[in-house]
């Protein structure tokens, strides 16, 4: 089989699946393994798929982000699980930065009389205000009305006069025994900048963004703790 028929075969297997194993390939398309790492690295190349340990996940074809009136409907009962297990790793005292997304922003309501600060880029924060006990900070920066977040230069200088004790940060796909990822670059600069000022990261994503590529890296996944509705 000439190299461009394998690789349309593999992309055709790979379709619907998180990730797929060199071994599975190997044996679906009767196909010697080193020849499937050799079409995998060149599907990579094409930015078809993106590489892990054993296997490659098939990238997200999106090149954009979901609006969040549309993002607030999609895996809502996950979100409530993670925000509440988010929630309760915040204690008096601390200064906390809460991300843009449906899935950190759905744990501000249940940090209600908590003695807190509460630091946010996400336009949403003023519909939980007032939240009883917290002092609430919305950044300033560029806004982008879809998303209800707030970004850029202005935001990054912001963050870098700041030091958290707990940063929730979302994101869009996580690669395991690799990094995670988002659609917009000036988002991935923010949520990094965040992390380097923050005593602990913590990265808020259920289980369906395991093993998803997008467009920007933010960090490695081992830089953080990543908290799912998982046990």
């Amino acid at each position: 089989m000439v190299p461009d028929l394998r690789k349309q075969e593999i992309l055709k297997y790979m379709t619907g699946k998180d990730v797929v194993y060199m071994q599975d390939l190997a044996d679906e398309l009767d196909i010697s393994l080193s020849t499937i790492r050799r079409d995998l690295q060149a599907l990579q190349e094409e930015g078809e798929v993106v590489l892990m340990r054993g296997g490659a996940a098939r990238i997200m074809q999106r090149d954009f982000d979901e609006p969040v009136v549309r993002k607030k409907l999609i895996n809502s009962e996950a979100k409530e699980i993670i925000a509440k297990k988010a929630a309760a790793l915040v204690e008096d005292g601390d200064c906390i930065y809460v991300d843009s997304g449906t899935t950190t922003v759905a744990m501000l309501k249940y940090l209600a009389g908590k003695q807190i600060t509460i630091v946010s880029s996400s336009t949403q924060l003023m519909e939980y205000m007032p939240i009883k006990g917290a002092k609430c900070i919305l950044l300033g920066g560029e806004v982008r009305d879809d998303l209800e977040s707030v970004f850029g230069s202005l935001t990054e200088k912001m963050i870098s006069n700041l030091y958290f004790d707990k940063a929730f940060i979302g994101a869009n796909g996580y690669i395991e025994d690799g990094a995670i990822y988002t659609y917009d670059p000036r988002e991935a600069r923010k949520k990094e900048i965040v992390k380097e000022y923050s005593r602990t990261a913590y990265v808020m994503m259920d289980t369906s963004k395991k093993n998803k590529h997008a467009f920007a890296k933010v960090f490695e996944l081992n830089e953080c703790i990543l908290i799912t509705e998982a046990d």
